[in-house]
């Protein structure tokens, strides 16, 4: 028997491949699924099943082109109806694998069709759960996203969670491994660890939503507390996964297509395509093409760009590092941005070089910023990162504008004024201040390291820290 995780750190996500006697399944996988078929043609095993946990919202599933390739069946749990070929299981419904036995559990809380994978090894012992968006290492799926499928509300759907917790979970025996699908950094749970994997008997123990004596009402007041809205993209990667989407061959042709510095402007002009720069913060500071915005591709990438981008068929120009050109056309994919319609031949420094017009932003160290602050306490210093981080811990009259919620941010930015801005380590302020500057505010000065920086210079003013532990 062999269980291995594969975790995309962009998405934090975990997508599973199993094996035994040469039948595989995957569940959930990611889009490009040339790793699953890489891995069953070295095990010399043949992709029996597709399981799908729940119609995923944070990403783009890989079970279409997977089974298409493959033959294998997609599986759903039970009320999923997708537009495609795929087998809606029942209730304890059991699957072979092998000598495996793969038992669906139906979970609704986090949608209605939430499932988790059962499985017995071949004396027919309980060794694995995959819990996909129904528990997870340290907290629960959120309960919010689903309610207009469900026509309820997520009080409702909390209380469906409870009741799917502990009737068919925290029954199982302490030593069955929990094999979540997401962890720290996705926006699917607020209070998720940085372990991906965890036996059951401890999460009874430190899952603060599997507390034993628990009320139910108590179960739905802490799992719907500090909840704040789902990024723009969730209910339009649910219904590509509904649905059915282009094959992520017909994607990456399509993206990669090299496109000389003029043939670049005459595209940006004709077709009005999203400028997308996705070099370094700090890169894109000294030099980027006009209106360009930066959400660098060392980061949490795709999340963000399903934030920030909320049309999923924006059609998408990339200014890219030399050679990491399909890296980003992949992860636009991932979440659902499959117009990408091309990239800048020779990167940024081929623009330059052809004499055509370059802007930057100004970014300072924090040195500067407390010489700033010294000299004038009243200077105007914007805080993006999320509610709750600035709630935790941030510059004493700091005004928070999450990056999250732009356009609600940009409100309070007079464009007359000059404004310092930070995040938590420079990502999002450069998201942030790019975004904005296309928009014609061009007073925003950027803040090297972020609040990590301002912290360990040690000269700020700071409000008392508050562990923002339930807080999205």
């Amino acid at each position: 028997m062999k269980i291995e995780q594969i975790y995309t750190g962009c998405l934090a996500q975990g997508a599973y491949y199993i094996e035994s006697e040469g039948e595989a399944v995957v569940i959930d996988p990611l889009r490009e699924i040339s790793s699953y078929l890489e891995k069953a043609n070295h095990d010399n095993a043949k992709i029996k099943y597709v399981f799908e946990t729940h119609f995923h919202a944070d990403f783009v599933s890989g079970h279409v082109d997977l089974a298409k390739v493959t033959g294998a069946s997609i599986v759903f749990g039970p009320t999923a109806h997708p537009d495609f070929p795929a087998h809606v299981a029942t209730d304890g419904e059991k699957f072979t694998v092998g000598k495996l036995t793969i038992e669906l559990l139906h979970t609704p809380g986090h949608t209605m069709e939430s499932s988790c994978y059962l499985l017995r090894d071949e004396h027919g012992v309980e060794k694995a759960l995959f819990s996909g968006d129904t528990l997870f290492i340290g907290d629960v799926g959120r309960p919010d996203l689903a309610q207009k499928a469900a026509s309820m509300t997520q009080d409702d759907l909390a209380g469906m969670l409870f009741d799917s917790l502990r009737t068919k979970v925290m029954i199982l025996p302490d030593d069955v491994v929990v094999y979540p699908a997401h962890g720290a950094g996705s926006a699917c749970g607020k209070n998720m660890s940085k372990e991906t994997t965890d036996l059951l008997g401890n999460q009874k123990k430190f899952n603060y939503a599997l507390r034993a004596n628990m009320t139910r009402a108590e179960f739905v007041k802490e799992v719907t507390d500090g909840l704040v809205a789902p990024p723009q993209y969730f209910p339009l990667n649910v219904m590509l996964n509904k649905k059915g989407y282009d094959s992520i061959d017909e994607v990456l042709t399509r993206g990669q297509h090299a496109l000389s510095p003029a043939a670049f402007e005459l595209a940006a002009n004709e077709t009005g395509a999203l400028l997308l720069d996705t070099r370094d913060p700090q890169v894109f500071a000294q030099g980027f093409i006009p209106n360009s915005i930066n959400i660098g591709i060392d980061g949490s990438f795709a999340p963000w760009v399903g934030t920030m981008i909320p049309d999923i068929k924006q059609q998408i120009l990339i200014i890219a590092e030399m050679g990491r050109e399909k890296e980003v056309v992949t992860r636009l994919a991932r979440v659902g941005y499959d117009y990408c319609i091309g990239y800048l031949e020779g990167g940024f420094d081929s623009w330059k070089n052809a004499g055509m017009e370059v802007d930057s932003i100004k970014s300072i160290s924090v040195d500067e910023l407390s010489e700033l602050v010294n000299h004038d306490p009243t200077i105007h210093i914007i805080d993006a990162r999320k509610e709750s981080e600035y709630i935790s811990e941030h510059i004493k009259n700091a005004e928070n504008a999450p990056l999250d919620f732009i356009n609600e941010s940009a409100k309070k930015i007079d464009p007359n004024k000059t404004y310092y801005v930070h995040c938590a380590g420079g990502y999002r302020s450069m998201i942030f201040a790019s975004t904005l500057r296309a928009r014609g505010y061009n007073n925003l000065i950027d803040i090297k390291g972020g609040f990590k920086s301002i912290k360990e210079h040690g000269g700020f003013d700071l409000t008392d820290y508050v562990c923002p532990t339930t807080l999205l």
